[in-house]
C-alpha cells in the first residue's frame, strides 16, 4: 500500500512540475540594455544583440515628428515595410528568409508618398537556429513574458504531451473564443498592427488579430510559429494565416493536417467564421487557395 502511495505522490509531483514548466514563457526574451549591440546612423540606431536569432532593433534617434519607416531587403531582393514610432522606443523586426545578406534602412516621410533614405545598414546573417526568427516576440507578434496571452497559453497547454497536441489546443481556444469583427475590418487602416492581449480582451478581430494571438501563444511555448500575409480563395482576398513547425505530426480537429518537421498551415479566422463546417475544413486544407506575400 505504501508503495502505491508513494507512486502516486510522485506522479501528482510530476505533473505539477510539469504544469509549472508549461506556465514559464520559455520563448520570452530578457530585457538587458548592457547586452545590445547597438550601431548609430544619423537618425536611427540598430541592435544587433540578437541577429545571430534572425531579429534586429532599430529605433529613430531622438523625438521625430515626422512618418518613419523600416525597410528591410529580403536576399530575394524583396522589401518589407514597417512604420517606425517616433518616440525612439525599440522595435524589433525578424529577418524571414533564412541565412543571407539583408539591408535594413531607415526612411523618412517628405512629402505625398516620398520617403528619403536617412540610414542604410547591410547585415549578413548567419542564424544559430534557423527557427529561431518564428520564436521572438516582433512588431506583428508582440508579446511579453507577462502577456495574458503567454499565461493563457501556459494554462491550456500545461498537461499537453507533444506540440501537436499543444497546437491543437491553442488553435481551438482562438477559434472558439474569438469572433470576427465586421466593423473593424471596414474601418481598419494602413499600418494597423494587432495586439494579442487586446485581442483576447475584445473576444474579437480581423485576421490579423487571429493570426497574431495563435503565433504569440504557440511562440509562448516554444512551437516555432509563423504569421502569413496574402491572398485567399478565387477572389484572391486580402489575408493572414499561421504556419506552424512541429516535430509531431498528426492533425488538428481531425481533418487538417500537421506534417512532423514542415510548416503546416493553419487558418483560425475562417475555421472559425466557417463553425468548422466540411466545406471550410476543405477550403483550408487545400493549399491552392492560399498565395504568401510576406512571413512575419
Amino acid at each position: 500500500m505504501k508503495k502505491h502511495k508513494g507512486r502516486a505522490l510522485l506522479a501528482a509531483v510530476a505533473l505539477l512540475l510539469a504544469a509549472l514548466w508549461a506556465l514559464w514563457p520559455r520563448s520570452a526574451p530578457a530585457e538587458d540594455p548592457s547586452s545590445r549591440q547597438v550601431l548609430s546612423g544619423e537618425r536611427s540606431q540598430l541592435d544587433l544583440a540578437l541577429l545571430e536569432k534572425g531579429v534586429v532593433e532599430v529605433r529613430c534617434a531622438g523625438r521625430s515628428g515626422v512618418k518613419l519607416k523600416v525597410q528591410i531587403t529580403q536576399p530575394d531582393g524583396s522589401d518589407y515595410n514597417y512604420d517606425l514610432n517616433g518616440a525612439g522606443e525599440w522595435e524589433r523586426f525578424p529577418l524571414t528568409q533564412g541565412d543571407g545578406t539583408y539591408t535594413v534602412k531607415l526612411l523618412e516621410h517628405i512629402e505625398g508618398d516620398r520617403y528619403a533614405i536617412r540610414d542604410t545598414y547591410p547585415l549578413e546573417l548567419t542564424l544559430s537556429d534557423p527557427l529561431s526568427p518564428f520564436l521572438l516576440p516582433s512588431q506583428m507578434v508582440n508579446y511579453t513574458g507577462d502577456s495574458e496571452a503567454v499565461r493563457l497559453a501556459g494554462q491550456l497547454t500545461a498537461l499537453a504531451k507533444d506540440d501537436r497536441e499543444r497546437i491543437a489546443l491553442l488553435f481551438d481556444y482562438v477559434v472558439d473564443h474569438i469572433d470576427y469583427d465586421y466593423d473593424k475590418s471596414a474601418s481598419v487602416e494602413p499600418g494597423y498592427l494587432p495586439d494579442p492581449d487586446g485581442t483576447l480582451a475584445a473576444g474579437k478581430g480581423i485576421c490579423l488579430d487571429y493570426a497574431a494571438l495563435l503565433c504569440a501563444m504557440a511562440r509562448s511555448q516554444g512551437i516555432p510559429c509563423r504569421l502569413v500575409t496574402g491572398y485567399a480563395g478565387e477572389e484572391k482576398t486580402y489575408h493572414a494565416w499561421v504556419e506552424v513547425w512541429c516535430e509531431t505530426g498528426g492533425t488538428v480537429d481531425g481533418a487538417i493536417p500537421i506534417t512532423a518537421g514542415a510548416w503546416s498551415r493553419l487558418d483560425p479566422t475562417f475555421v472559425s467564421g466557417g463553425h468548422r463546417s466540411r466545406g471550410i475544413l476543405d477550403f483550408v486544407t487545400d493549399g491552392g487557395n492560399y498565395e504568401t506575400l510576406y512571413i512575419y
